[in-house]
């Protein structure tokens, strides 16, 4: 496994839940998890499973359909449009992960289930910063018209959005929290100080203001002086100002990931 140094002081602020040099579990329970293949095997998540730094496993709510044609979904009492995931294949699907045997202690709190759906808490730099302190999560994908409400009653998951808005299932929205949260394992980024400096991280979660790169001048626009002084308190400063200016005034920065 990768070692974790901390280097600045900067660093270790965002380091105060003591992540430890660990290998992070994600178990993914959906009804398609051939869609992460080609997201799983690129860039940084691949390398960072590669290192033992991250274990993604995918548990197919099919598997543990009911009779020949392993059902997973039914009509909705009482009327409406479309299919709901039925409550059994869900449970056991998830009870099967909870009773392994490098077990899942629901009474420890690095542990997490997270249940993702536009009715959840929305998905914030915080929330993902609390899941990349735990040891193991399991994130919940929906389907069709949604859970059964039984299946949240039994479970008693945290209820996660990444936004007003609704996808087709929770695969996506997996896709974003493990992508979110694998920044933030010491030894996934190559420089250790990225995840310090990205937006809605540190004490004040400022959005990140501009950045500048080569050439100096580009059609007319040019790179402002204060970057090309080598004083790095004026710099950090500078940098500082954008920022609050791109947090509450809105300003339309690039950067703004």
């Amino acid at each position: 496994m990768l070692q974790f140094q901390t280097v600045q002081t900067k660093q270790k602020s965002l380091q105060s839940k003591a992540y430890a040099e660990r290998t992070m579990r994600i178990d993914v329970v959906t009804l398609f998890p051939e869609m992460f293949r080609s997201f799983l095997d690129g860039s940084l998540l691949g390398v960072a499973q590669k290192a033992g730094l991250l274990d993604i496993r995918f548990s197919n709510i099919r598997d543990f359909g009911i009779g020949p044609h392993r059902q997973v979904d039914d009509r909705p009492y009482g009327g409406g449009p479309g299919m709901l995931l039925m409550p059994g294949p869900v449970v056991d699907c998830v009870e099967s992960l909870l009773t392994e045997g490098d077990c899942f202690d629901t009474t420890d709190t690095s542990n997490s289930i997270a249940m993702l759906t536009p009715s959840g808490r929305p998905l914030t730099q915080q929330i993902v910063e609390d899941f990349a302190s735990k040891q193991r999560i399991i994130l919940l994908c929906g389907r069709y018209e949604g859970f059964d409400q039984r299946i949240c009653d039994t479970l008693k998951p945290e209820l996660i959005s990444v936004g007003n808005y609704v996808l087709s299932g929770g695969e996506v929205a997996a896709m974003v929290i493990i992508d979110a949260v694998a920044r933030l394992i010491p030894g996934v980024l190559g420089d250790s100080l990225s995840a310090v400096d990205d937006s809605f991280s540190g004490t004040d979660r400022l959005i990140e203001g501009p950045q500048y790169t080569r050439p100096r001048e580009y059609r007319g626009l040019r790179v402002p002086e204060v970057l090309l002084t080598g004083d790095h308190q004026r710099i950090a400063d500078w940098h500082k100002t954008q920022a609050i200016d791109a947090t509450h005034n809105q300003t339309n920065y690039c950067n703004d990931k």
